[in-house]
């Protein structure tokens, strides 16, 4: 069910929701989280979508505040939508669209609609401010979600976060690794258990996950790590694969369809491993499971990014 309040107010929205849960419709019980997500006008879709199918492991309540950035002579206006049952899985959705100088204080738009006691999570699909927990929405969330990918120059946006760190901040880039992490950590936990004396990344130049899996590799490791990247023109996006010199040989994990990867080790033979490309509700899930700071995340991109910038450099 969906129902649109055009040219309204926060008290209007909140009123509204009170009396859906006095007809029996969407109550506000058991929602473990307030999910705020910050994206700009007609692009609102594909977030909520992620969202209502993330909302089936963390019930929430979701608010989209959705706006024009460019737009500050439109007359301010505030035009929402709260949608529930079929339409916001298992949460309730309220769609803010903001215009003209209504826009610009996003933190008064959602501060009337945050579950009591719950806690607040912020996530900006497309462009992200350059210090997230100094932002309006991020001041008021305990976790900041960005998309270094989504940004125009992404591995510039990773430098940036590196830069702006604050515990509770974490990007999808980041997220996308989880599989690669696991596949690589579990080749290493097999014998001859000898150390790592090379490692070599490849990948896409615009993947900030990339850059992020060699920084990673270059601090658990203590190695230098070469990154090898070519055009997106050239090859497919995001990593390609991960090289492992040791004395016995070199262990290979090469993404060598969408969504399989080919493990080689030496002395043993080749296997096929599921390795998708993660989707946005994948990520958002995910990173919903945990409220607490990333600590190695915060490690990798303060300290690891610069390290490997360093060595490259060098």
């Amino acid at each position: 069910m969906k129902i649109d309040l055009p040219n309204t107010t926060v008290s209007k929205i909140q009123k509204k929701l009170v009396h859906i849960r006095e007809e029996g419709g969407a109550v506000a019980l058991g929602r473990v989280l307030t999910l705020i997500i910050s994206t700009a006008l007609g692009h609102e879709e594909e977030a909520i979508e992620a969202a209502n199918e993330a909302s089936r492991e963390h019930p929430m309540r979701v608010i989209i505040v959705s706006k024009n950035n460019g737009d500050t002579k439109s007359p301010g206006r505030l035009d929402a939508q709260i949608r529930v049952g079929s339409d916001a899985g298992a949460s309730e959705v309220i769609v803010l669209r903001a215009y003209g100088e209504t826009a610009t204080d996003e933190e008064s738009l959602v501060t009337g609609l945050l579950l009591p006691d719950a806690p607040v999570v912020a996530w900006w699909p497309q462009t992200a401010p350059d210090q997230p927990s100094a932002s309006a929405l991020g001041r008021i969330a305990q976790r900041r979600i960005t998309d270094a990918a989504a940004q125009k120059d992404p591995n510039r946006a990773i430098e940036a976060l590196g830069a702006s760190y604050v515990p509770g901040d974490t990007d999808f880039a980041w997220t996308r690794l989880t599989l690669w992490r696991n596949q690589l950590a579990a080749a290493l936990d097999q014998p001859p258990y000898e150390p790592v004396t090379a490692v070599e990344v490849s990948g896409a130049s615009d993947s900030p996950s990339t850059i992020l899996l060699a920084a990673w590799l270059q601090l658990r490791l203590e190695v230098p790590v070469a990154v090898v990247t070519s055009p997106r023109a050239t090859g497919s996006s995001g990593i390609h694969g991960v090289k492992l010199v040791r004395e016995s040989g070199t262990i290979e994990l090469e993404r060598s369809l969408v969504d399989v990867a080919t493990l080689s080790m030496p002395g043993q033979p080749t296997h096929d491993l599921s390795l998708p490309r993660r989707n946005l509700r994948d990520c958002l899930a995910e990173e919903l499971r945990r409220l607490d700071p990333d600590v190695l995340f915060g490690d990798v991109v303060k300290h690891g990014v610069a390290q490997l910038r360093e060595t490259i450099a060098g």
